[in-house]
């Protein structure tokens, strides 16, 4: 019997999986509400659990943004978005635009989204960096990367390509208008805290 080293299996041939095949494995049941994966560049990825810093900060995201954002925009946590023809990642916080029919057909697509939020610990890195490039590629305007562990913010704006052109630093002395929401102040002290 060969054995291959975790190494070796990157440089073998890798089955990618859309958007439409993902769906079908969700309504075969190979896929189920207890496997936490998300879709992204083809590939199924398992969602790390979510230590108690991460949930408070997600669950306080989106708490106030519900209020923020009243009658303006709707704010989805943890639910998909769909990004075709590979990608149907789980953002944290989506800041999405408001539908008549409540996305009772499909998810919302890059063209609905407003703002994405990732609430980051254990993956940041993920976040910051293959996360931010997918979501550049689809158009995203912008994304923002919580930074639970230095307690600071990540704003990327400006896609072009694979890449954000605009790259920002905030900590919790500071406030931030979402691009789309310029009015719309969020004071970062209470959120990071």
């Amino acid at each position: 019997m060969i054995q291959t080293q975790p190494n070796q299996l990157a440089n073998l041939p890798q089955r990618r999986w859309s958007v439409d095949e993902y769906h079908r494995m969700i309504a075969a049941g190979i896929l189920t509400s207890s496997d936490r994966v998300e879709l992204l560049e083809g590939h199924i990825i398992e969602m790390v659990p979510q230590e108690p810093p991460h949930a408070s900060t997600t669950s306080s995201f989106g708490n106030d943004f519900v209020v923020l954002f009243a009658s303006r925009a709707w704010v989805r946590q943890q639910l998909p978005i769909t990004i075709a023809p590979n990608s149907e990642p789980e953002p944290n916080i989506a800041v999405v635009r408001i539908d008549p029919n409540r996305y009772r057909n499909h998810h919302p697509i890059p063209e609905d989204v407003y703002l994405l939020i990732e609430v980051s610990d254990s993956t940041l890195n993920y976040d910051r960096d293959r996360k931010a490039k997918v979501y550049a590629k689809a158009n995203i305007s912008e994304y923002w990367v919580i930074d639970v562990n230095q307690r600071q913010l990540l704003v990327f704006r400006e896609p072009q390509g694979d890449t954000y052109q605009v790259e920002q630093v905030l900590g919790m002395d500071d406030a931030i208008a979402p691009f789309m929401f310029p009015d719309v102040v969020v004071e970062l002290a209470s959120l990071l805290s």
